[in-house]
């Protein structure tokens, strides 16, 4: 703004006032100009503040109005693929392998019920995903706990969702999960099935991802005191398997399903009348009914380790108890010493 002119209130001939207003004191810098009294100053600005380089009131620039976001057709997509499973559905144009499995119920519905657990409940951290071969058959071997079968579905969707080519892995459950109601019907639509060496070779043979947890029963129903201590794998019957095969063995270590629930008590006599391995006592279960049922959100980490490769053994190696139990002993151990260092580098169970 150009410097501004300061008139003195008593120069107002204007108004032929009387009133007469004492002398103004001349300042030391003021000047004077043919005779008279200089009654231009300079404004200064205040200290810290800039004078505006004109009389135009500064404003905003006006922000063109957001457009909101276009449909790229997605919505419709999903809408018309949603329909046309439900048309597969009802017609009965879908495929199940000689086992059961659905591998398309599986990937749009099954797999999509168990992500949220996986990945918002139990918050899965996965390592090792690289040592699972992108093709062929692999035999993976992993240790077993949490009162109630978990930690397979988890290790399923592991599997599924982070290996490069999505594989599927194929389960091997005990004889009671086929026995059960409903629970029958959806673990062969997963995939999975009886824990026999005959159903384990054929899927191997077929290129197939083949899970087990040789600890069976004495590892899932194992009370909280003895957590994280690999039980007995069994006779070996996983190692022969693979060496028939000639197939990789991929050691496989868990943590966080062994506090989802705390086993702190066995109910045999409950256990015998249902025909269960055993009737579990926590904290929660079966005191808060319902509620109790519910597993802790524990933190979970599963590592998937180096393979063992089996294909440089000779055909008649599978019937060497010798070398059945050396390997197996090195799979156990390899286990054991992750879930070791897995749980040294955990901060704490439910972060």
């Amino acid at each position: 703004m150009a410097d501004a002119k300061v008139i003195p209130f008593d120069d107002d001939r204007s108004r032929g006032s009387a009133v007469q207003r004492p002398p103004r004191r001349r300042s030391a810098g003021s000047r004077r100009k043919n005779g008279e009294p200089a009654l231009v100053r300079e404004v200064q600005p205040l200290p810290g503040r800039a004078l505006p380089q004109d009389d135009v009131p500064v404003t905003r620039e006006e922000q063109p109005p957001q457009q909101p976001p276009k449909d790229d057709g997605g919505l419709e997509r999903r809408i018309a693929g949603g329909l046309a499973f439900l048309r597969r559905r009802l017609t009965g144009d879908y495929e199940v392998d000689d086992f059961g499995y659905d591998e398309e119920l599986t990937d749009h519905v099954l797999m999509s019920l168990l992500r949220p657990v996986y990945e918002k409940y139990f918050r899965v951290e996965v390592k090792g995903v690289e040592n699972i071969p992108t093709d062929g058959g692999a035999l993976i071997v992993a240790n077993h706990s949490g009162t109630l079968p978990l930690d397979g579905l988890m290790m399923q969707v592991a599997v599924h969702d982070h290996h490069p080519d999505g594989r599927h892995l194929r389960l091997l459950a005990a004889d009671l999960v086929f026995v059960l109601p409903v629970v029958n019907e959806l673990a062969r639509k997963l995939g999975h099935t009886l824990a026999c060496a005959e159903d384990a070779e054929r899927l191997l043979a077929q290129g197939e991802l083949v899970g087990v947890m040789p600890e069976g029963f004495k590892g899932i129903g194992k009370p909280f005191s003895e957590r994280y201590k690999l039980q007995r794998f069994g006779r070996g019957g996983f190692v022969s398997t693979a060496l028939r095969q000639g197939t990789p063995i991929i050691p496989c270590s868990i943590v966080g399903a062994e506090e989802i629930y705390p086993m702190i008590g066995n109910s045999k006599t409950l256990a015998r009348v249902l025909g269960f391995p055993y009737f579990p006592l926590t904290p929660t279960f079966p005191w808060l009914g319902p509620l109790g049922a519910v597993p802790l959100p524990t933190k979970w980490t599963i590592q998937f380790g180096e393979p063992i490769l089996t294909d440089g053994y000779p055909p008649e190696a599978a019937e060497d108890p010798m070398l059945m139990f050396n390997l197996t002993d090195q799979v156990r151990e390899q286990i054991q010493h992750t879930l070791y260092k897995l749980l040294v580098q955990r901060r704490s169970v439910f972060f």
